[in-house]
């Protein structure tokens, strides 16, 4: 018997506008019945379902799980995209050779990794 990942939940302090931002990150559509101000807010994708769970409680340290983001262009435009979105960078770890990735920090201060693109990848190999 194999299990798979189906939904992974973050608590957030509002979830429909926390699940709007991600619904842009990962280009796709909101589901007919995440309405403002309800508890849940979930984004859909192809693999599994990112969902936000209403929470006051305040971020308390570093995340100890993150996703990372596999654009399907070059990762620069992606991180420059994901600025205009509302998104912080956290860590730089670009490199001068053009390897390497970016922390980034959602509204809510969630942490994700921005990573270099499969043909950015394979123009290094």
């Amino acid at each position: 018997m194999t299990s798979r990942v189906r939904t992974v939940t973050f608590d957030s302090h509002n979830p429909y506008e926390l699940a709007g931002f991600w619904l842009q990150v990962l280009r796709t559509e909101r589901p007919d019945d995440d309405h403002p101000g309800d508890p849940y807010a979930s984004v859909p994708t192809e693999s599994m379902t990112l969902l936000f769970e209403q929470n006051n409680d305040g971020k308390a340290g570093k995340n100890r799980l993150h996703l990372d983001l596999e654009p399907d262009g070059p990762r620069d435009e992606e991180v420059a995209w994901l600025l205009t979105l509302g998104a912080t960078i956290g860590t730089d770890h670009r490199n001068p050779d053009g390897t390497g990735w970016v922390i980034m920090h959602d509204p809510e201060g969630n942490e994700f990794c921005v990573l270099r693109s499969a043909a950015e990848r394979a123009a290094t190999s």
